[in-house]
């Protein structure tokens, strides 16, 4: 159902993009009513030509090699988890909400709302208790699962609020172990899922606390969701972006304000999506993702089943993986393969491992040496299991897709979307913004730690340095400025969380002198959510122990 494999994207003004049979960018006018059943795409850039898909190919092949630089190279070192709060928060962005509306009668404002990028956690809220009631337990606190006993010492039993709310009931085992969340892509990857999950719990948390000070229960979801978007908000322009971006660039956006994604939109204007956003810049995660983690005290180095890997991670999930470790990774193509119907146990996450808590104050919470868990640098390499993604990924399953083929390759798919929205190359929107341009060593070279583009053919090469896919554009300007989105990448990425904050209902852009209260000091980063969430408890952030 919501998958990261758009096939078309609606463009405000332009109508569907996508592709025909030969894989040709084409487009269409939907009818009135069926354009506003359409997640609302803009153009912030100008049209951009298509580039060869043969050059997409050797792109993604140089993209995508054996090796896994660990984020030491970076010039300052971000926490793996960083990598699928991103995720999250794609999800969060680009949740059409309205889907599940389309045979009931809802509103002309409903409709374009719904389709409207906001940061306000609709991939966790869904359409709130009244109309998503399945999502919740008593109206005002949401669900949370239960794990599957396995048999190892320590995890040889089940427990409560380590895994999210799954059906249990269906034709088959990918019913079954569906989970019930609003977006089915915050459990492709345990990484994500276990994210999610932790929103679940602080959420949950806010709210007795809430109802602990005397919050009516009328009124407890409501106010529990205004403190829990704000603090989420908060830790995003915080936390989050000045890990990922160019603080200068952010700290501008956000003192001065947007200078060209809808700087200033009039008060009834539905927010967009810049598909320069969308199919290129905040692509950056994938660029972060590692191919190993050191998980919890049964996966890591030195343990008895060795580190985690990334197609374990796919694994141990219910929309891309199986939950179960049948040892054939192509029964990921199967949706009734595997065994277990819940996350096993000893698959819990060491959230030490994957954030900063000796940084949060809390040095008691930090993790052997040498044991934690850094997010590769942003650059033009991503690990190599990222080419060959389980279909699952991509609503791929039954299509028969040999285990090597280029469609399995997540970069040659991020590289093939652009043309089918003609997306502008990275010199047009250096341009736009008036910044200066890569050079061309800068491009085909960046800082010597990147894709090495020595096999492209010279043809390739010169089409490549004239002519540069935004995505690719925007990872080699973050390889060459320390790991950190550049000019071009930052602003995109900066005005879009402005905007999407803006859009919010709630939103601490128009509450300047609201400050969490949750955190210490003032402070509120993604440590400081899940110290809260989990009252700073070492057995629930580490639940298997050491």
């Amino acid at each position: 159902m919501h998958r990261h494999s758009r096939e078309s994207y609606y463009v405000v003004g332009e109508g569907d993009l996508s592709f025909d049979a030969e894989r040709n960018p084409m487009s269409s006018r939907p009818s009135a009513r069926s354009e506003l059943r359409r997640f609302r795409f803009s153009r912030l850039g100008p049209v951009g030509e298509p580039v060869d898909p043969a050059l997409q190919q050797e792109l993604a092949a140089a993209m995508t090699v054996e090796q896994d630089t660990a984020g030491e190279t970076a010039l300052e070192p971000v926490p793996a988890g960083f990598t699928y709060l991103g995720q999250f928060v794609d999800h969060d962005l680009t949740l059409d909400r309205t889907a599940v509306d389309l045979g009931e009668d809802v509103s002309l404002e409903d409709l374009i709302a719904g389709r409207s990028p906001a940061l306000d956690l609709d991939a966790l809220y869904g359409r709130g208790p009244a109309r998503d009631a399945h999502l919740y337990t008593d109206g005002v606190h949401l669900k949370v699962g239960t794990t599957a006993a396995v048999p190892l010492e320590g995890a040889n039993n089940n427990r409560t609020g380590f895994d999210l709310p799954r059906k249990g009931t269906g034709e088959t085992k990918a019913e079954e172990r569906a989970a019930v969340i609003p977006d089915a892509r915050n459990d492709e990857n345990l990484a994500v899922a276990q994210t999610h999950l932790a929103f679940i719990h602080f959420h949950n948390r806010v709210a007795d606390v809430l109802a602990a000070e005397g919050v009516p229960t009328p009124q407890l979801f409501d106010r529990t969701r205004a403190e829990v978007v704000k603090h989420y908000q908060w830790l995003l322009r915080t936390d989050y972006l000045p890990r990922i971006a160019d603080p200068a660039v952010v700290g501008e956006v956000f003192t001065s304000g947007r200078k060209f994604f809808e700087p200033a939109p009039d008060a009834h204007d539905a927010a967009t999506m810049p598909i320069e956003f969308s199919v290129a810049a905040f692509r950056l995660g994938h660029s972060m993702a590692r191919s190993t983690y050191q998980w919890n005290r049964f996966f890591r180095a030195g343990a008895n089943a060795g580190i985690a890997t990334m197609l374990q991670l796919f694994i141990f999930s219910g929309t891309s993986g199986t939950l179960s470790p049948t040892g054939n990774p192509a029964d990921l193509d199967d949706p009734n393969a595997g065994t277990f119907l819940r996350l096993p146990t000893n698959w819990i996450v060491d959230w030490r491992r994957l954030h900063d808590f000796p940084g949060a104050g809390r040095p008691d919470l930090g993790v052997p040496e040498g044991e934690g868990n850094l997010a590769r640098r942003i650059d033009t390499l991503l690990t190599n299991p990222l080419a060959t993604l389980p279909a699952g990924t991509f609503a791929g399953r039954g299509q028969g897709l040999a285990p090597d083929d280029i469609q399995r390759n997540l970069a040659y798919r991020n590289l093939i979307r652009a043309n089918m929205v003609k997306l502008a190359s990275g010199q047009q929107m250096a341009g736009l913004f008036g910044v200066k341009e890569l050079t061309r060593d800068e491009l085909l070279t960046g800082d010597g730690q990147g894709a090495d583009l020595s096999a492209l053919s010279e043809e390739h090469r010169e089409a490549l340095a004239a002519r540069t896919p935004l995505w690719f554009y925007i990872l080699r300007e973050a390889e060459v400025n320390g790991g950190k989105l550049g000019a071009v990448g930052a602003r995109i990425v900066a005005e879009v969380f402005s905007r999407s904050m803006d859009a919010a209902r709630h939103s601490i852009l128009r509450e300047p002198d609201w400050r969490p209260r949750f955190g210490t000091d003032g402070r509120f980063g993604m440590a400081d959510l899940l110290l809260f969430a989990f009252n700073g408890d070492p057995a629930k952030l580490n639940p298997l122990g050491d």
